[in-house]
């Protein structure tokens, strides 16, 4: 189980800032009204999102890469053309999209699929959490929360930023991704590398109380391309309260074959090529310190949904990245109800960001899409993050995730369709796997 310590959760209670856990007969809505996780099981009024039915069935001898929509054809496609008719369903940055890219963008909308789904252990856990999980210190800590998903009945916008954060992602993983920054004419280069995240409680030895406490998971990321930044290591201790006990993080660079801490792996710190904030990683990732976050209500959005074809092995890079945006042939949307959350950035923070929102899926506590607005309030980087169900790790996450800045008409796309073995889950790993010592030794491979 995650605390933060007792003496941290006493200031906290003193000063009014523990938020009520829901109750037990409310928590009884999960798994009946609501799906084990929160979302509302029953379809919508005109039929479009179906009921759920428990999402894909878990098969780890099943290719996680198969596209079992591959048949379906369009219900319709959406262009500039006929853009008036759809803007309800559709964020701010996606109808910049059309407006930005009038003779080439598009999205084709398919038949809605429900497939999120999580282990029943995890399932249990969010039950579980939702009566016991608290805010502390603001909404930048947790208390009384066990692995995941602490706030299945959300009750403000910092609860389910939470759930993003906090949800299941298969055990311990090995990535292996490419991450791509795009010109305006297309022309682009790819960054590749080797991943791995794991949860203490996954790790040999299990979960320890004294070196844990405050950890929500570890995290190491090896470069492997291009020659000139080969064998530079990322080390994370991704930390739960990051006010009181900032992330923690190291950086290997093999050219000087020197370990250093890297404070600066956080918020707005810029990706490679400045199209993208350290905090936009994974849709947004570490402390929602810096903002205010709303919780607007629910939409019904149509959003990355069932991606396979981003993940097809047959298809290259250069197939999916053009000019302007992705071709959005390999994009699939789907119509399913999000979670609509407007974080504003508070009067004494800082970040290039002053108003980012989040549109986070129901059935799987993803962000789906992220609209960013620059200090003069206007819109300025659309994200997108696309969803598959691995079936193999009964889990959902992303086939990619594109960045797009409207500005100045480049993006990045983190993508892993070139790669062999994309994804791995329930790896055995080690503790001493992400420790400044196993830093340096990785970095000489």
């Amino acid at each position: 189980m995650k605390k933060i310590n007792v003496s941290a959760l006493v200031i906290a209670l003193a000063s009014g800032t523990a938020m009520a856990k829901v109750s037990t007969q409310e928590a009884d809505k999960l798994g009946k009204q609501l799906t084990p996780i929160g979302a509302q099981k029953s379809g919508n009024a005109a039929g479009t999102i179906p009921t759920y039915k428990g999402g894909l069935a878990q098969s780890q001898s099943a290719d996680p890469y198969q596209d079992i929509y591959a048949d379906e054809l369009p219900l319709f496609v959406i262009t500039q053309k006929n853009l008036a008719q759809h803007k309800k369903n559709l964020t701010p940055g996606q109808i910049a999209m059309f407006t930005k890219y009038p003779d080439t963008y598009k999205m084709a909308i398919y038949p809605t699929h429900r497939t999120a789904n999580y282990p029943q252990a995890i399932q249990a856990k969010a039950k579980k959490n939702a009566t016991s999980s608290e805010l502390l210190l603001g909404g930048n800590g947790l208390s009384n929360f066990d692995e995941t998903i602490p706030f299945a009945i959300p009750k403000n916008g910092v609860e389910v930023v939470w759930n993003h954060e906090t949800r299941f992602r298969g055990r311990n993983a090995e990535m292996n991704a490419a991450s791509i920054p795009v010109e305006q004419d297309g022309s682009y280069f790819a960054i590749k590398s080797r991943s791995k995240l794991a949860l203490p409680q996954y790790l040999k030895g299990g979960y320890d109380a004294k070196k844990d406490n405050n950890i929500l998971f570890y995290y190491t990321s090896f470069t492997k391309e291009p020659a000139r930044l080969t064998g530079n290591v990322l080390l994370v201790h991704e930390t739960i309260d990051q006010v009181n006990e900032p992330r923690k993080a190291w950086q290997y660079n093999a050219g000087q074959r020197r370990v250093r801490r890297a404070p600066q792996v956080a918020y707005d710190a810029p990706s490679e090529g400045g199209l993208s904030t350290t905090d936009q990683t994974d849709m947004y990732n570490g402390s929602p310190d810096r903002y205010n976050w709303k919780l607007v209500g629910k939409k019904e959005i149509y959003i990355p949904y069932n991606s396979y074809k981003l993940m097809d092995k047959d298809s290259k890079y250069k197939d999916i990245i053009q000019a302007g945006h992705i071709n959005q042939d390999f994009a699939r949307y789907e119509l399913h109800r999000v979670w609509h959350v407007e974080g504003t950035l508070k009067g004494d923070a800082r970040h290039i960001y002053a108003q980012r929102d989040l549109f986070v899926d129901e059935d799987s506590w993803q962000i789906a899409v992220a609209d960013h607005y620059d200090s003069r309030g206007q819109l300025w980087r659309v994200a997108e993050g696309h969803a598959v169900q691995f079936v193999n790790a009964n889990t959902s996450w992303y086939a990619g995730m594109i960045s797009y800045d409207l500005m100045s008409g480049r993006y990045i796309a983190e993508l892993s369709t070139e790669e062999r073995d994309a994804y791995k889950f329930n790896i055995p790993m080690k503790r001493k796997e992400f420790t400044t010592s196993a830093l340096r030794r990785s970095g000489r491979r």
